[in-house]
C-alpha cells in the first residue's frame, strides 16, 4: 500500500464524489415548468453545472427563452434552490468506490475536505443523506466565502480549516485545477466527471479513471 504524502485532501463534489446531473435536471426542470419553459435534457445539464446555481440557472433561462433579471431572477433562483433542496432528498448514486475510498484515506490519517460550488445547505443535505459527513471535517460550498472556485482562496479556506500542511485537490473540471493552481496545490482529476473539455486538457498532474485509485494517484503527486 502505497504511502499518501499529504496531510489533507480536498475534494470537489459534483462530477467527482457523486454523479448528480440526473438530480440537478430534475430540479432546474421543475423551476423551468414554473415559468412556462421547455425542459432541457441532461446532456445540456451536464453542459451547464461547474459554475455554482447562478450561473446554471442564467445558462438554462437562456437556453430556454429570453433573460430575467432583478427581482425575476431573484425569484426564480430562490425557487430553484427550495426545489433542488427538496430533490436532494434522494440523491444520485456515488460513483463506484467514493464511501470505501475515503474512509480508507481517513483511517490512514488523511483528513478530508470539501469545496464545491453548491450551495452549502444543500451540500451538507447530500452528505447527510449519502452518509459521507462525518468522513469531511470541512464544508466550504459555493454561498460560504465571498468567493467561490475557480478563486483559490475557496480552496485555501478548507485546507486552512483543516490545519494545513501538505494539501493536495481532486476534482474534474477546469475550476478544481484553476483553484488549486492558485492555491499552490497539485491535483488529481478524474475522467469520469464534468469537465466541459477534454479531461487532458484540464492540466491536472494526474489523471484517474477509477476513484479507488486515488491513494495510488496522490502518491505520485508532486509536493508543494
Amino acid at each position: 500500500m502505497s504511502p499518501v504524502p499529504f496531510e489533507c485532501v480536498v475534494f470537489d463534489l459534483d462530477g467527482t464524489l457523486i454523479d448528480s446531473a440526473p438530480d440537478i435536471a430534475r430540479a432546474l426542470n421543475r423551476t423551468l415548468g414554473d415559468l412556462a419553459r421547455a425542459p432541457l435534457g441532461l446532456d445540456q445539464v451536464i453542459s451547464m453545472v461547474g459554475d455554482g446555481s447562478t450561473a446554471l440557472l442564467r445558462r438554462a433561462l437562456l437556453a430556454t427563452g429570453p433573460e430575467l433579471a432583478g427581482p425575476e431572477f431573484q425569484d426564480a433562483l430562490g425557487r430553484f434552490l427550495d426545489v433542488y433542496y427538496e430533490e436532494s432528498e434522494n440523491p444520485s448514486c456515488l460513483y463506484p468506490g467514493v464511501t470505501e475510498t475515503l474512509a480508507e484515506l481517513s483511517v490512514r490519517g488523511v483528513a478530508l475536505g470539501l469545496c464545491t460550488n453548491k450551495p452549502e445547505r444543500i451540500t451538507r443535505r447530500l452528505l447527510g443523506f449519502l452518509g459521507l459527513e462525518a468522513l469531511f471535517a470541512a464544508v466550504a460550498g459555493g454561498d460560504t466565502l465571498p468567493v467561490k472556485k475557480p478563486d483559490g482562496r475557496h480552496l485555501g479556506w478548507v485546507i486552512e480549516t483543516l490545519g494545513g500542511g501538505r494539501a493536495a485537490m481532486v476534482g474534474d473540471n477546469a475550476n478544481d485545477v484553476q483553484a488549486a493552481r492558485s492555491a499552490g496545490v497539485p491535483v488529481v482529476a478524474v475522467s469520469y466527471g464534468y469537465p466541459r473539455m477534454p479531461v487532458g486538457e484540464l492540466g491536472a498532474d494526474v489523471v484517474i479513471d477509477r476513484f479507488p485509485d486515488l491513494p495510488e494517484a496522490l502518491a505520485r503527486l508532486p509536493r508543494a
